[in-house]
């Protein structure tokens, strides 16, 4: 049994979150796979993500992978990343696709009309590049990470989320958007930790030492 399953589904940047995890924990038994079984057995999975939401989910049941990360994402430390924040929502825009329905809400695509910075500048997307991450709250994954520390983001969407309580974390492109969810043993994200230097380091080693409370 491995201590963290990064799950495989096709695609996603799994090198690179791999390698982050045996840099910053090198005693924990590691694996990258599609198995279900093995994603079972794990105490900790990781569904790190890049790529289109239509093709996550295609690929996802096509290996037979949904009802291993639904009970993984009820009973065990979950660590969304990117697709992987997204996919555990109701619905996204991107390909008008279902999601998971783990948490509820939706994710919608930064609207064209809207991305327009304080000067009056055109903004990009996807938005792309470092970020601000402002923190809500004091949850162990933030343990030791600066508040407003910055972050590397890749996306064109975002996660619209019904229930604020669940909201770990904002940045702001054109306006605030969700970029951290909190619920129980599942915590996602939409920037790349493995892509954030010592600051995201420091957030997968505090996944790793996790333990979760659950709520009522």
């Amino acid at each position: 049994m491995a201590d963290i399953a990064i799950i495989d589904y096709g695609m996603g940047n799994l090198h690179s979150v791999s390698k982050a995890f045996e840099c910053i924990a090198p005693a924990t038994s590691i694996i990258v796979t599609s198995d279900p079984n093995e994603v079972r057995k794990a105490a900790r999975v990781v569904f790190p993500g890049q790529g289109a939401m239509p093709n996550c989910m295609r690929e996802m049941d096509a290996l037979g992978l949904r009802e291993a990360i639904v009970e993984s994402a009820e009973k065990k430390p979950f660590l969304g990343i990117c697709i992987g924040l997204q996919m555990l929502f109701e619905n996204s825009e991107e390909g008008n696709v279902e999601g998971l329905g783990i948490l509820p809400g939706l994710v919608r695509r930064f609207p064209d009309a809207s991305m327009i910075d304080t000067g009056g500048q055109k903004l990009k997307v996807p938005h792309m590049g470092w970020n601000q991450v402002n923190q809500l709250g004091d949850h162990p994954i933030w343990e030791g990470i600066a508040k407003d520390e910055r972050f590397y983001f890749v996306h064109s969407y975002f996660v619209d989320t019904i229930d604020q309580n669940q909201v770990a974390a904002k940045s702001v492109y054109s306006f605030p958007f969700v970029c951290a969810i909190a619920k129980d043993n599942i915590f996602a994200v939409q920037f790349h930790p493995e892509k954030s230097d010592k600051a995201g380091l420091i957030l997968l080693k505090n996944f790793v030492h996790w333990q979760p409370v659950f709520s009522c």
